[in-house]
């Protein structure tokens, strides 16, 4: 995507051909930082802390943490303290774990000493799958937005939540990816975009992707998804995912449960973007089996923002002593998804439609199922 005019990726090689560099999205919106990956640790420290982060992009730094480890040792043991270290990050994404087990499958066969070529090569490799992914999902959710604005006069209007825009993926985005191919087919959008409580990534991050690719668009809090939808000012929501179950439940940010209550309660279309790997094909219930993270309690006490004199600062805005719940994630169950907008088309979310889709990713009983 552009950011002032220039073509920009989220995560790409270092002129050394060894180190990995990334936006650092903690700096963001108010500093346009890069920041280089050296290491494992620096990998795992990127992911945890959120430099990077956003399903799809977690996934391919795993992989080049992979890489940036086998650079410095490639035996078995060193590519299972790598994976080890990494799964540790965060527990919710399943894009991570299916990214290390790719990793494991691409290294395993291979003599140690092939290893680290073939990290970095298959890094890079699914970085460009991202891309495409993303690519094909922007064409799919394009037909949806073309649609809707053939049924009314002005801008087709889209709620998203939190972020799910190319800073989460390579480029392109996965919510997102319509909206961009919307905006470059010339069809008019207007974007409502949620603050997202408690880090803000809509605020931050969604509003200065959409701001420097020049998409339109209003900050929104998070509270008045229902409201706008009540007015008819939404005509449909496109929302991420951070792991859809078998059976087409969603697990996103914390709030996408509320915004897909209140579509249903007003006829308002809630499309989720699905790429493949963020779909869990061994779980079934989302409420029961997907855990969700619980951050810490400074992510709510504290902000940081920048100041009337130009500085960014931090600052608490909750009582001293207050305890603090900090869940990351939420479950929207399936009944209330409209459709998952995938690399193979909008599906309805439902078991047999992603078993029928994906017929090499799903388990021996679910193919059975899709079949009966």
């Amino acid at each position: 995507m552009r950011v002032d005019g220039k073509q920009q990726r989220t995560i790409w090689l270092a002129e050394d051909g060894a180190s990995v560099c990334v936006i650092d999205q903690v700096r963001l919106p108010h500093a346009f930082e890069i920041l280089t990956l050296r290491n494992l640790d620096d990998a795992a420290r990127a992911i945890r802390d959120m430099h990077v982060r956003g399903a799809p992009l977690i996934g391919v730094t795993a992989a080049y943490g992979v890489a940036l480890a086998m650079a410095v040792g490639a035996s078995n043991a060193d590519l299972a303290q790598a994976c080890s270290t990494l799964i540790a990050t965060r527990p919710t994404a399943v894009n991570l774990a299916w990214a290390l087990g790719d990793m494991r499958h691409h290294l395993l066969p291979l003599d140690p000493a092939r290893r680290k070529a073939a990290a970095y090569q298959r890094a890079a490799a699914m970085a460009e799958e991202d891309v495409a992914l993303c690519q094909a999902m922007g064409h799919f959710g394009l037909d949806l937005i073309r649609a809707a604005a053939g049924r009314k006069a002005g801008p087709v209007n889209i709620l998203t939540h939190c972020n799910a825009g190319w800073l989460a993926c390579v480029d392109w985005g996965t919510a997102t990816a319509p909206i961009y191919a919307a905006h470059e087919a010339g069809i008019p959008v207007h974007v409502y975009v949620d603050e997202t409580r408690p880090r803000n990534q809509g605020a931050a991050l969604t509003a200065w992707e959409l701001g420097r690719h020049g998409v339109p668009h209003t900050v929104v809090v998070d509270n008045v998804g229902g409201h706008l939808m009540q007015h008819g000012m939404v005509d449909m929501v496109i929302v991420g995912t951070d792991r859809t179950t078998a059976s087409g439940d969603v697990c996103n940010k914390i709030g996408t449960y509320l915004k897909a209550l209140a579509a249903k309660a007003n006829g308002v279309p809630f499309y989720v973007a699905a790429p493949s790997p963020s779909i869990d094909f061994a779980i079934d219930d989302g409420c029961a089996d997907i855990p969700i993270e619980q951050r810490g309690a400074e992510e709510v006490t504290h902000m940081s923002g920048l100041t009337d004199a130009g500085t960014i600062a931090r600052i608490q805005v909750t009582p001293p002593g207050s305890p603090v719940m900090n869940f990351a994630f939420d479950v929207t169950p399936a009944d209330l998804v409209t459709g998952l907008i995938t690399e193979r088309g909008v599906l309805a979310a439902t078991k047999p439609a992603l078993a029928a889709a994906f017929p090499e990713r799903v388990m021996p009983e679910a193919r059975v199922a899709a079949r009966a």
